[in-house]
């Protein structure tokens, strides 16, 4: 399980020519995903091939906040900021599922048509399509592809999709991972720590973003509540206790510092601008060899987005699932 540096939710699209296979899924498809199920063809290419300018402007707006950080704006406001302004990057498209048999147009010939859409691809195939699909698989125009006639079709699927769900996009990487330094990203790239921090965020947020400067990681539950992870390096525990003895925090709690077992708030603080008393809470190891802390620190309102912009309420304003025929 590797550890995205960046991730959100997104939609789902589904293209098969048999509206009933549809309105079966959309009856067993995960309640937590957005869906659009399409019918046709031409249809959904169209409704893809609308996107790439949405996520480009996204993409620049993702750099102007690395530009800013430059600058000397802190990041984590930046990063709240942006969340509550753009609710509507979960409607970009993050997947989409696509029958190879069609009347009209074969899954292949649909999927060539999305050059510029940056999403990923599976191909659904009956059992005659499958060395098709294993080409296709291996030029790389596909991510995966799943014959119809599985067992357990709908699992099939729902796993699929959660995997590439959850897959790092290197383009959101390569943007946020120059906030880290070299310490940073080798503490990262650990396998041990990578899978405790995904297992972590997985079950935490729906939404979420690693920066480096302070060191740690900004997520965003389903509710639209933000918490911050603060990760400390074992080597970085006692100038964290040099910190909170300057800001007057007891010595049995700096002892508690520098022994991992609990964290102090302060770089949180800082970026936030707040003048509220310092707070600590209980640390936990990540990894194999306990190289690395993390603690959990929630951020309210104001400092936080606004609960109404959380992926839960986008998701109850958007239309019901429907068969686009």
């Amino acid at each position: 399980m590797n550890f995205s540096l960046f991730h959100r939710p997104g939609t789902i699209v589904f293209l098969d020519d048999d509206p009933d296979y549809l309105e079966m899924l959309s009856l067993v498809l995960p309640r937590r995903w957005h869906v659009k199920l399409f019918t046709q063809p031409n249809e959904c290419i169209n409704y893809l091939q609308q996107e790439p300018p949405f996520w480009e402007a996204d993409a620049w707006n993702q750099q102007q906040l690395i530009d800013q950080w430059r600058a000397g704006k802190p990041l984590i406001p930046q990063v709240l900021d942006y969340w509550s302004k753009y609710t509507e990057r979960y409607a970009l498209a993050r997947v989409c599922v696509v029958d190879y048999s069609m009347p009209s147009m074969d899954g292949l010939q649909a999927l060539s048509e999305l050059v510029e859409w940056p999403g990923s691809r599976v191909l659904l195939t009956g059992q005659a399509d499958e060395q098709i699909a294993v080409r296709a698989f291996n030029r790389g125009l596909i991510d995966q592809f799943i014959p119809k006639q599985s067992p357990d079709i709908a699992g099939r699927l729902i796993s699929a999709v959660e995997h590439l769900l959850s897959t790092p996009n290197a383009r959101h990487a390569q943007t946020w991972r120059v906030t880290l330094g070299p310490e940073q990203n080798a503490l990262l790239r650990i396998p041990s720590i990578s899978r405790d921090l995904a297992a972590f965020a997985a079950k935490r947020w729906v939404e979420h973003v690693a920066i480096g400067d302070p060191f740690g990681v900004l997520g965003l539950d389903g509710s639209g509540r933000a918490s911050w992870l603060q990760l400390e390096s074992r080597a970085g525990l006692a100038a964290l206790a040099e910190l909170a003895e300057l800001e007057g925090v007891p010595p049995a709690a700096l002892e508690d510092i520098r022994a991992g077992r609990s964290l102090a708030n302060l770089e949180l603080r800082q970026a936030l601008g707040s003048r509220s008393p310092v707070e600590l809470v209980n640390a936990f190891p990540l990894g194999q060899d306990e190289s690395v802390f993390g603690a959990l620190f929630d951020i309210t309102p104001p400092s936080g987005p606004d609960p109404a912009n959380g992926f839960t309420n986008w998701l109850a304003r958007q239309e019901a699932r429907h068969v686009s025929m």
